[in-house]
């Protein structure tokens, strides 16, 4: 299913983290563990958030993929089922009427 996970960051923990250097390190290492689709990042409400757009193929991945983020960067974490164009179009096409 593909998903979109939300990183809302504690900006006391990345701002040590950028200040110490694991900021940039944390981030390399949860992209390549994850394998993003897509990867984004901003801010949302005054923190800084990341967007991360992926497929996830069982739902017992989420403790190892959101773990790093609450540990290191004390972050709000969420969880997303979103679509693309063709899966928007291939449910439009189950509906009947």
């Amino acid at each position: 299913m593909r998903v979109m996970l939300k990183v809302c960051m504690n900006t006391e923990k990345t701002n040590d983290a950028i200040r110490n250097g694991t900021l940039g390190k944390l981030m390399q290492e949860s992209l390549e563990h994850i394998k993003p689709e897509a990867a984004y990042f901003t801010t949302d409400h005054g923190k800084r958030t990341a967007f991360l757009f992926f497929d996830m193929q069982d739902s017992s991945q989420m403790p190892a993929l959101a773990e790093p983020f609450f540990l290191d960067m004390d972050a709000e974490v969420t969880y997303t089922p979103v679509m693309n164009v063709e899966d928007l179009q291939k449910g439009l096409s189950q509906i009947g009427g």
